[in-house]
């Protein structure tokens, strides 16, 4: 098993041949470390010490309520580490749903005795729903890969455990079918024909069309900065857009406004927009995040490269867009190889 080295941690053997342990920075007081590397004394001991050491000031969120040595304190010091800070809003509040699910389910568990078994365990009990457990064994891996780096734990124990196999290829894409449907239930001027706009002909996230208004407009383009990403955007206005954009009153900061006036949350739009689908006749599983797929692969029907639907998407990486160019381009493929056949056939029969 490999050593456990943890940061300001000394050892030494005292006159009685026993080796003792504290924990020391620079030239501060030393603190007695009680036991044994990896042991729950000893863990919470080093973790009060390092706390009290490295997170002067205002105290970490939940620490105050988290026994030392705890997945609660690691979540905590979590919350106060830079690579946290650096994160985009969205995704803080993305990754605190779901780390604080796990803190209420686990974290009084001290964080130097979860093993392997333990994470797997954890995860195992979300197996029904397979999206769930993934994202917990994400969190988990995450927070253990923190500690590692933290110097609270010798080894991530998350390493070889693999994601549950899923069937799902994620948000549903909507068809031209599907397009046409929501189309036909919702015309121009209604608040749902708007939002729906916005979605397909910007190809953007809800969290960034929520936020769209009339100061972002110009020159027949729209200025988009991605919340999540933190990419700049300039977005030509599609003809259709325009249309029902000019419909639009200008009365509020921002395009889309809930019935009381006020600006959507991302989580309220997504609720809302849901409802909306389910009201054109669309069945559940299509939402917002659907469009922004549908725009893509019609960017890609377009003859667009992956570079080029980047421009407009502002994906950082090419494998979530080239799947779309891939299966267009199989479709064209396929046609062709098709009618070739065909004309084949037809030569050998006359």
């Amino acid at each position: 098993m490999a050593a456990m080295r943890l940061r300001y941690v000394h050892e030494y053997v005292d006159r009685h041949g026993r080796v003792r342990r504290y924990f020391r920075k620079g030239t501060a007081k030393r603190i007695s470390l009680p036991g044994h590397p990896g042991s729950r004394e000893f863990m919470q001991a080093y973790q009060a010490a390092l706390d009290g050491y490295e997170q002067p000031g205002p105290t970490p969120i939940g620490l105050d309520r988290s026994p030392p040595g705890s997945l609660s304190a690691l979540i905590a010091s979590y919350y106060s580490s830079a690579a946290f800070k650096a994160l985009a809003r969205i995704t803080k509040a993305t990754y605190r749903t779901e780390i604080e699910r796990l803190r209420r389910e686990h974290g009084d568990k001290p964080i130097a005795l979860m093993r392997r078994e333990h994470v797997k365990k954890i995860v195992a009990a979300k197996a029904e729903r397979p999206g769930a457990a993934n994202k917990t064994l994400r969190i988990i891996r995450m927070l253990m890969r923190f500690a590692v780096d933290e110097g609270v734990r010798p080894d991530d124990p998350t390493m070889g455990i693999r994601k549950i196999r899923t069937r799902t290829h994620g948000f549903k894409a909507w068809t031209d079918d599907d397009i046409d449907l929501f189309e036909t239930r919702f015309p121009v001027g209604s608040r749902e024909r708007l939002a729906f706009s916005l979605l397909l002909y910007t190809a953007q996230r809800r969290s960034d069309v929520i936020r769209m208004g009339w100061q972002h407009v110009r020159d027949g383009k729209i200025a988009v900065m991605q919340q999540k990403t933190s990419a700049s955007l300039w977005i030509p206005i599609h003809p259709a857009l325009l249309s029902v954009l000019t419909a639009t009153p200008r009365d509020n900061m921002t395009f889309l406004v809930t019935a009381a006036g006020k600006p959507f949350s991302p989580a309220g739009f997504g609720n809302w927009f849901g409802d909306s689908c389910r009201e054109a006749g669309l069945p559940v599983g299509y939402n917002a995040h659907g469009l922004r797929k549908a725009a893509a692969r019609r960017l890609a029907e377009a003859g667009c490269t992956s570079q080029q639907i980047m421009a407009v998407t502002g994906h950082r990486s090419l494998g979530e867009v080239e799947r779309y160019t891939r299966e267009v381009d199989q479709v064209a493929l396929a046609t062709e190889a098709m009618s070739m056949l065909e004309g084949k056939t037809e030569t050998s029969s006359g």
